[in-house]
């Protein structure tokens, strides 16, 4: 700028100052004001560049056109003058000397000439020069000319530069002196609640206890008669009670060793329920050191066992491949031991065989009790800190073997002879005999003693002595094992096909080909006959002992043919009926098709969905040992079986029983097998927040079943896929995977695998704000689902629909679908479902305004979501319950929890959750701190949580959250003055909503900015102001006509913003909006105005 404009400015500078502090009368200092605006001098005047540039370029054209007079003079103008002069005063000199002229005269009349000549020419050149200033300075004043586009530039300055700083300057001292409370706002010790106690999680513990509890339930029963051994448990007791007076903590181990037979772990388990009120927790591991079938259990298999029994974290139970077989050993250590430490259980080692083994399970730093059986007395590593104890376990005396025999003696029957059996069993030699013939051991007393009812004790001993068989074990299962009839004795063959699992009357049934009533019938047979043990109602288990007769039998009286054609018949027997099951929660899908000519379909006999899933619970046990020995078994029927078993696991949570089929499939190398395990497994991980590892696992199996032309799983893994994609954040692509899947799944056969995918692609498109879409989506799915008579899915897109119309702000419609969920999640027993359904009726509760409600109910929700382990639902009820407590104006609490959403959500790799924890964190920090300090300048955290907030929304590409973040980023930038940067982020935010069709965002996106207009406009307060009541009117006229929803705040800040305006606003009573409450809130975002109400 020019120096002489650079002074006008200056004096336009003077002289509004000088109006100020006038108009203030006084308040205002002179100086520091004109200080302020000479060192913002620059700033000011580019406000009016364009009108500055056209008058300094008419001041440039006006001098190029008339020029200065020593232009006129210059050389190139007097050159051809002045040679001319020169040439007629030399002509005129020469002349005169020819005519004879004297010499002095001839140089005057010369002289004259070049005077003459030069006065004329400089007369001729200066003529025109004056008239045509005198004619430039008359257009100046005319329009378009210098003087009227100064007078332009100079109003430009005033108006846009000096008047909006002089507005500034007013804020700032408005804000400067304002030191009151922030109106609409809670108060600064409004929230508080008291001080926040550190501590454990309490419903996290009170889980723990209520499994670890239950754990007792899963130990064989020990009632009945317990007959000689009372004096041992009574010691073990003891040893317990001197550990617990010790001063030391250290876990107390007895090793119990005696022959096969004598009960050891009979005792271990009778000591267990005993003690059972000292010890949190129980848990029994047959070790299989001794067996004959299998080979001895891993320590990393026991350790798993015990983890999984006890509660440890399930991401150890599913992932066993991460690592090698050590190191995965000595991790799956360091957390038994963790968990261990200081926890009191009973752990039963049951056939240990190896002391490095029993001392890695012996838990440190624990009062626990581990009761170890073997058959010799096991020297354990001496620098095992633990109180250790050997009992040995000894045939029973006398009286022992007396009491067993009466108890176990059959139902009285009649003889030939007339006599009962009450005076016979007190045949006290017969019996000595009978105790001598069965070595004095509890398990051949048991077997002999049951057939007392139709054998007198001298008969007894008799039929012993002449069975012909060496130990008494053998020579007891021999004698009964002839007295049942042929069907009994064919059952108890085959059952040794199962294993060591319990087995139930379909197992049977199975084995022997022949009904459910049959076998029921024979199994009680044999439980009388003591050669099976019950272990609960109905569930029977064989003794090693009696399982290594009844092998050597199977092998010994039938054929190879008869063998393979009974294990075929249990593993298609089971596939059909646990098919079944699952079908019945699941629907007809493409795993679940009709493969079965005769199946379980039409006559499996449950009488109800819960009758149904309770003997899969039973079952699950044996089902997976009953896969361990599958070979040369009809592979149709072991996968059917296989996935009903991997489906249920997913069902029940239960991750230990998946890592073992994941193993188990893994080792018997089937292709078709381990994908289908593996598809499962990646579902697992989603489920346990482990992300990455979910969508690398089923991206590869989506390669593996596209690589093997099998389009139905392909399209299944990528469904799953999807919904992991979704849970990622990275909504586009999980869009693409999930239609891809739609694509593949056309045929009418896969119709019930059709509707699982477009449910799951209806909460995308939820998430990414389309909700006309998601509603017709919906729609399909639902049908399809009540088509395939899928109940599970009936309830996933009832969930759905409950979370669409909670969006739509309809919370009723929505409670209405969300129970209809719940109803069919309790049906299906998935606890998992029912959890999410519950946190989403306490959000229903929260949008339908009941905060307190809406808090009680999402904090059951957190503790159901913790007991199913699922880390992202336990996350987004901690992100609604953040928001709840913000309702009931606890902004500390409500800071606490939001924090610990946000963390699980970045722990999660969970990128949409992050945003949205961060928008809302951001939200409740800058509102706690300006309660605190009565302003918004203390807002830097919140601003940069909300940036990376709007960020992360533009990385998913969630129009609708990014849109918000910049509106919450304008109130904060205009609660710190930076007006500028608060009217682009509104006018961001408008354009983002008008293009994805929020009308209910785009309608607060223009109501602050008109609340920004008056400080902001290029013609000052005044011209804002007009402009700001202008929208604003027409504003309030589409709020009024509008049929979407409409937030109610909305309507009422716009009717009290119009008589602000009214009023006037003066700019030193800043941007005050925020003060009187006229800023969105946290209802605001929840419902999106994207459909016709």
């Amino acid at each position: 700028m020019r120096q002489d404009h650079r002074a006008e400015v200056e004096g336009l500078l003077e002289q509004a100052v000088g109006e100020e502090v006038r108009r203030s009368g006084g308040r205002v200092d002179g100086d520091v004001l004109l200080r302020r605006a000479r060192e913002e001098l620059d700033a000011l005047a580019g406000a009016a560049a364009e009108e500055y540039a056209a008058y300094v370029r008419a001041l440039d054209e006006e001098e190029a056109a008339v020029g200065p007079l020593s232009a006129r003079l210059s050389g190139g103008a007097l050159g051809t003058p002045m040679l001319v002069t020169a040439v007629t005063a030399v002509t005129a000199l020469g002349a005169d000397l020819g005519y004879g002229t004297s010499t002095g005269t001839a140089v005057s009349t010369a002289v004259a000439v070049a005077l003459a000549g030069a006065v004329a020419t400089l007369a001729k050149l200066t003529a025109g020069h004056w008239p045509a200033r005198h004619r430039r300075a008359g257009l100046r004043g005319q329009p378009g000319g210098a003087q009227q586009l100064r007078l332009q530039w100079r109003t430009a300055v005033e108006v846009r530069g000096i008047r909006p700083f002089l507005d500034r300057q007013r804020m700032l001292q408005g804000a400067h002196n304002g030191k009151g409370p922030v109106v609409g706002k809670p108060a600064a010790g409004g929230a508080s609640r008291g001080p926040q106690l550190r501590g454990g999680d309490r419903s996290a513990f009170a889980r723990q206890r209520s499994l670890l509890a239950r754990s007792f339930d899963d130990l064989p029963q020990g009632d009945g008669v317990f007959a000689g051994r009372k004096a041992q448990v009574e010691r073990i007791a003891q040893w317990v009670r001197q550990a617990r007076a010790s001063t030391e903590t250290r876990p107390t181990v007895v090793v119990l060793h005696g022959p096969p037979g004598v009960g050891r772990s009979a005792l271990a388990l009778r000591a267990a329920h005993q003690l059972r009120d000292q010890f949190r927790g129980a848990c029994l591991v047959d070790l299989r050191g001794e067996s004959q079938e299998e080979p001895p259990l891993s320590t990393r298999d026991a350790l798993l066992h015990l983890l999984n029994r006890l509660g440890a974290p399930r991401d150890q139970l599913l992932f066993r491949e991460r690592s090698s077989r050590e190191q995965h050993l000595r991790r799956l250590s360091e957390v038994y031991h963790k968990h261990l430490a200081r926890l009191p259980v009973t752990i039963v080692l049951d056939d240990a065989s190896d002391a490095e083994q029993v001392r890695a399970l012996v838990p440190d730093r624990s009062e626990s009790l581990v009761l170890v059986t073997s058959r010799e007395p096991l020297e354990l590593p001496p620098e095992l800190e633990a109180w250790v104890h050997r009992l040995e376990v000894g045939p029973l005396d006398e009286a022992g073997a007396e009491e067993l025999l009466r108890s176990v003696a059959g139902p009285d029957e009649e003889r030939e002879d007339g006599a009962g059996r009450s005076d016979e069993l007190y045949d006290a030699q017969s019996l000595t005999r009978v105790r001598e013939l069965c070595g004095g051991l509890p398990l051949a007393l048991r077997v002999a003693g049951s057939s007392l009812g139709s054998r007198t004790p001298r008969a007894l001993a008799v039929e012993l002595e002449a069975a012909g068989q060496d130990g008494p074990v053998e020579r007891a299962l021999w004698l009964r094992y002839m007295d049942q009839a042929e069907d009994a004795r064919r059952l108890l063959r085959r059952l040794a096909l199962a294993g060591r699992a319990s087995l139930g009357a379909a197992a049977a049934a199975a084995l022997i080909a022949a009904d459910g009533q049959e076998a029921t019938q024979r199994l009680t047979e044999l439980a009388r006959a003591g050669l099976i043990e019950p272990v609960r109602p109905g569930r029977y288990r064989m003794h090693d002992l009696v399982r290594d007769f009844a092998h050597a039998r199977l092998h010994e009286e039938e054929d190879p043919g008869e063998r393979g054609a009974a294990q075929e018949r249990l593993i298609r027997s089971y596939a059909e009926l646990a098919d079944t099951v699952i079908r019945m929660v699941d629907g007809k899908t493409s795993t679940r098709a009709d493969m079965f000519s005769e199946g379980a379909a039409g006559g499996h006999g449950f009488p109800s969905l819960d009758a149904a899933l309770r003997w899969l619970d039973d079952e699950s046990s044996f089902i997976t040992a009953a896969l361990r020995h599958a070979e040369g078994v009809d592979q149709s029927a072991v996968l059917h079986l296989l996935g009903a078993l991997c489906d249920y696991c997913l069902l029940r949570g239960d991750l230990y029983r998946l890592g073992e089929l994941s193993e188990l499939t893994q080792a018997t190398d089937r292709e078709l097998l381990t994908r289908s395990v593996q598809w499962r497994t990646g579902v697992a991980a989603r489920q346990l927040g482990e992300l990455d590892t979910s969508r690398t696992t089923l991206t590869s199996v989506v390669d593996l079943y596209l690589d093997a032309q099998h389009h139905a799983g392909a399209a299944r893994a990528l469904r799953d896929l999807g919904i992991t994609l979704q849970h990622q954040g990275n909504l586009k692509e999980a869009a693409a995977k999930l239609r891809e899947a739609l694509e593949l799944q056309a045929a009418p056969e896969l119709s019930g695998d059709r509707a699982w995918t477009m449910h799951a692609l209806a909460a995308v498109e939820r998430d990414r704000g389309r909700l006309a879409e998601a509603l017709d989506l919906l729609a399909v799915a639902l049908e399809l689902h009540r088509e395939s008579e899928s109940l599970h899915g009936q309830a996933w897109a009832h969930f759905q629909l409950g979370q669409v119309r909670l969006r739509m702000g309809r919370p009723e419609p929505a409670e209405a679908e969300l129970r209809q969920a719940l109803e069919l999640y309790g049906r299906t027993q998935d606890g998992r479902g029912a959890a999410w359904a519950l946190t989403q009726l306490a959000r229903g509760r929260l949008i339908a305004g009941d905060a307190a409600a809406a808090v009680e109910g999402l904090r059951q929700a957190v503790s159901r979501h913790r007991e199913h382990e699922d880390a992202r639902g336990e996350a987004w009820t901690l992100f609604y319950l953040g928001q709840a407590l913000e309702e009931l104006g606890d902004l500390p609490a409500a800071l606490r929890e939001l924090e610990r959403a946000r963390t699980m959500f970045n722990r999660m790799r969970d990128v949409y959750g992050l945003a949205c924890a961060r928008h809302h964190s951001a939200r409740v920090t800058r509102d706690q701190r300006a309660a605190q300090t009565g302003s918004l300048r203390n807002s830097g955290f919140a601003r940069q949580l909300l940036q990376d907030a709007r960020l992360d929304f533009q990385r998913v590409g969630v129009a609708h959250g990014e849109a918000w973040s910049c509106l919450e980023l304008a109130v904060i930038d205009a609660g710190n003055g930076r007006l500028e940067q608060a009217l682009e982020l509104t006018d961001e935010a408008e354009r983002l909503f008008t293009e994805f069709g929020d009308r209910r965002g785009e309608s607060w996106a223009r109501f602050l900015r008109c609340t920004l207009l008056p400080f902001v406009s290029p013609g000052g307060s005044v011209v804002g102001a007009a402009v700001a009541g202008e929208d604003l009117a027409r504003l309030r006229r589409e709020l009024r006509g509008a049929d979407w929803a409409v937030d109610p705040a909305l309507e009422q800040y716009a009717e009290a913003y119009a008589l602000v305006l009214e009023r006037g606003v003066e700019p030193e009573a800043g941007w005050q909006a925020w003060r009187l409450g006229m800023v969105p809130g946290r209802r605001a975002r929840e419902v999106m105005a994207v459909l016709p109400r």
